[in-house]
């Protein structure tokens, strides 16, 4: 693991062309484990967003430009011109907009579980969810409900601990939570970026998630060009995880046949 350019990040180089991994918003790099695990043989990249684990964030406001910046600085950092890039939730939405900006130098992109064409009540959701965090009201508990299947919890008590410990922040931790948060909260989906990917991108969701739903990752796809989609049955927002085989068998087909 380093810390260079302010970045946490732990790049494993075993000569491949990399897959660059960027988690959700509240969380960090570490929930990728299942994902370096299965995928050791192939360099992977996975890092701290702005804001979030080890790497600080100072200024007011977080932008969309903030993460793409970063992105684009640590993979420069690293010599790395070409790579695979996976993202989630928030990261999803970054991996798009950096897409957009950067496609070259993309062999090809997976979003799991991301936001599309969100209707009012589903952005008010996030939104009252966002003012409760502002409040200091706990919403921890609530996340996990909406990130995991209440039968995989019972199974899996340690995850739901390291979870918890995971979103249980000091105040700046919070602050910065609070930054991203609502920048997932109110972002709004621009056309204008879908239509300048053509990058052949996977796009997956789980069946069951609340917030991530199948319907939006089935619009996206019908609105971005050479892209595909795949639902992962029984489980919900952070199927990375939950279903982390089948997850993980989709994308090193996707990858494998770029």
């Amino acid at each position: 693991m380093s810390l260079n350019n302010q970045n946490h990040y732990t790049f494993i180089n075993n000569k491949t062309v990399p897959i660059v991994f960027i988690h959700g918003v509240g969380l960090d790099s570490k929930m990728w484990a299942p994902q370096i695990n299965y995928f050791k043989d192939y360099s992977t990249i996975t890092y701290d967003l702005l804001g979030h684990g080890k790497t600080p964030f100072k200024k007011e406001e977080i932008k969309m430009k903030d993460y793409v910046d970063q992105l684009l600085s640590l993979t420069e950092l690293l010599g790395v011109n070409k790579f695979h890039l996976v993202g989630f939730s928030l990261g999803s939405l970054i991996a798009l907009n950096f897409a957009a900006d950067f496609q070259k130098k993309l062999n090809s992109l997976t979003l799991i579980a991301t936001t599309y064409k969100r209707t009012e009540n589903q952005r008010k959701e996030v939104i009252d969810r966002v003012n409760l965090a502002k409040l200091n009201k706990p919403i921890s508990q609530l996340a996990l409900k909406r990130w995991f299947t209440d039968k995989y919890l019972e199974k899996n008590p340690k995850v739901y601990e390291e979870f918890m410990k995971i979103l249980t922040k000091d105040t700046e931790g919070q602050q910065n939570f609070i930054k991203a948060y609502e920048l997932f909260a109110y972002y709004n989906d621009d056309i204008e970026i879908i239509k300048k990917i053509n990058t052949k991108t996977l796009i997956m969701t789980g069946s069951s998630d609340p917030g991530s739903t199948p319907e939006m990752s089935k619009k996206l796809s019908n609105d971005l060009n050479n892209s595909s989609y795949t639902e992962i049955n029984n489980c919900k927002h952070l199927c990375s995880i939950e279903c982390a085989d089948d997850v993980n068998i989709n994308i090193k087909k996707f990858i494998e046949n770029v």
